[in-house]
């Protein structure tokens, strides 16, 4: 009699929650927030800000530290969080850039102040959380990106030489010495940045963010989104179904939902990014790997992983598959792909051999603000009464905070620090019309697979890519 084999990766699978983990209420003793009312009825404001992502709020905390008189008005189409900003890994990074390699080729003459206004960003986080008191599991650890092929290597090798070269601390370690920090077969080195990255749980920043802008008299409106944008004297008012809102000033942090603001959509591309969260490992399954730092983890292929351990020792495992939709389509049945949590899980073993039949019980997707630069830009619209800031491209726990204050700087108008950027002044080359946009994105995600297969090597297409300024870089 013949036995049937049993797929370990589909077992691992069996038993997985179609939901985010860092929102399931049942998970780690916290409560989701109720949502506010929407907005009713005409209603007026110093400040409007639409988004209740990171960026938002960001932007409503930030201004009432500025002149607590202002009166601000957050509205969030569906409710504070629900988006990227509370779907992510929870890597809050000091870069602005999207990694240290990005910005010097985009941003040569600047990127060391672009890595001290970082630095300086992340150190205003972590204040910032200090002294409101939000419990978001901050963890100052690091990240560790490791190299899975000799190419790798050598190339992370050579970026830690550049940025120590511009005095940089990250600091390049060998096969050994990372497996000594987090054992897996498959590691050749690493690139380890002690000082640029912090973990934390992203549903409780964004929670804890809303009850500090609460605290300083910010009205919020959730279930309220912005169908119009009609300019009158003095100022702007914001249409949603259910009422009006009329202010001098907007700030307009909607990520990937560009709503009435045309301009964004023609430098926005979204795209959906998944993960999985493990069980809690047992003492046994911990001890296997190590991981005593708890540093954030990263792999260096730009089609990559990213992971992390949870508060309780779980393992969050996302990223590699990136999907777009014709159209740049946003649906919530996106939000499960069977295909790519079972192309994750598999990753995940291959890594983690020894952790054999550990089980996942959440696994989710999101979509991502992606535009040609893989990082934020900037600009006004409506006679600069209106700012925005999107294209954060995944890395926007940290960079968002420094988007809210470009924003603010761009509404108050004069020159700060942060206008003077290039960075800031500039803009990413836009995407095509459809269908050339879509097929553009599948023939560069297909020839990025085929250079992780080829020793990094980069063919035509990608090299074309380069030279505009539009190269996918991870």
């Amino acid at each position: 009699m013949s036995g049937t084999t049993v797929d370990p990766v589909t077992t691992s699978l069996a038993d997985v929650e179609p939901a985010v983990f860092w929102l399931d209420p049942r998970i780690g003793g916290h409560d989701v927030p109720a949502a506010n009312p929407p907005l009713s009825g005409r209603d007026a404001a110093d400040l409007a800000v639409v988004g209740g992502g990171y960026s938002g709020l960001w932007a409503a905390l930030l201004a009432k530290e500025r002149d607590p008189d202002t009166e601000v008005v957050l509205l969030e189409g569906r409710t504070v969080g629900w988006a990227g900003s509370g779907r992510n890994g929870g890597f809050c990074a000091a870069s602005l850039t999207h990694g240290y390699g990005n910005g010097a080729q985009r941003w040569p003459a600047e990127i060391d102040e672009l890595e001290r206004l970082g630095m300086t960003n992340l150190d205003g986080i972590e204040d910032t959380v200090r002294r409101y008191g939000i419990d978001c599991e901050f963890e100052r650890t690091g990240e560790l990106t490791v190299a899975t092929t000799p190419w790798q290597a050598e190339e992370l090798a050579a970026e830690a030489e550049q940025q120590r070269a511009a005095g940089g601390t990250a600091e390049y370690l060998d096969a050994r010495q990372v497996r000594a920090m987090v054992d897996s077969p498959t590691y050749l080195g690493g690139l380890f940045d002690r000082r640029g990255v912090a973990m934390l749980h992203p549903g409780k920043l964004v929670w804890g963010l809303r009850a500090a802008c609460e605290s300083l008299g910010v009205r919020i409106h959730e279930h309220s989104p912005v169908r119009g944008i009609h300019r009158e004297a003095g100022g702007l008012r914001l249409e949603t179904p259910g009422g009006s809102l009329r202010a001098p000033r907007v700030a307009w942090a909607g990520g990937a939902f560009p709503g009435p603001l045309r301009r964004l959509r023609h430098y926005l591309a979204p795209v959906y990014d998944y993960a999985l969260v493990t069980e809690p490992l047992t003492e046994r399954q911990r001890a296997s790997i190590g991981w005593a730092e708890r540093n954030g983890m990263a792999d260096a292929g730009n089609l990559f992983h990213y992971y992390r351990l949870t508060a309780d020792n779980r393992i969050l495992w996302g990223g590699y598959d990136i999907v777009h939709h014709f159209g740049g389509r946003i649906r919530d049945a996106y939000d499960q792909r069977q295909e790519t949590f079972t192309r994750l899980a598999r990753h995940f073993f291959e890594t983690f051999p020894q952790l054999a039949g550990l089980r996942f019980s959440h696994g989710w997707g999101g979509v991502i603000d992606t535009c040609s630069r893989f990082s934020a830009f900037f600009g006004t619209a409506h006679g600069g009464r209106l700012a925005y800031a999107a294209g954060y491209t995944g890395l926007g726990v940290g960079a968002t905070r420094f988007g809210a204050q470009v924003m603010l700087d761009l509404l108050a108008g004069g020159e700060t620090e942060r206008t003077r950027l290039e960075m800031v002044r500039s803009k990413p080359l836009p995407f095509p019309p459809e269908p050339v946009r879509s097929a553009g994105i599948w023939a560069t995600l297909r020839a990025t697979e085929a250079a992780e297969r080829n020793g990094g090597r980069r063919n035509l297409w990608l090299r074309t890519l380069d030279r505009l300024g539009m190269g996918f870089n991870s």
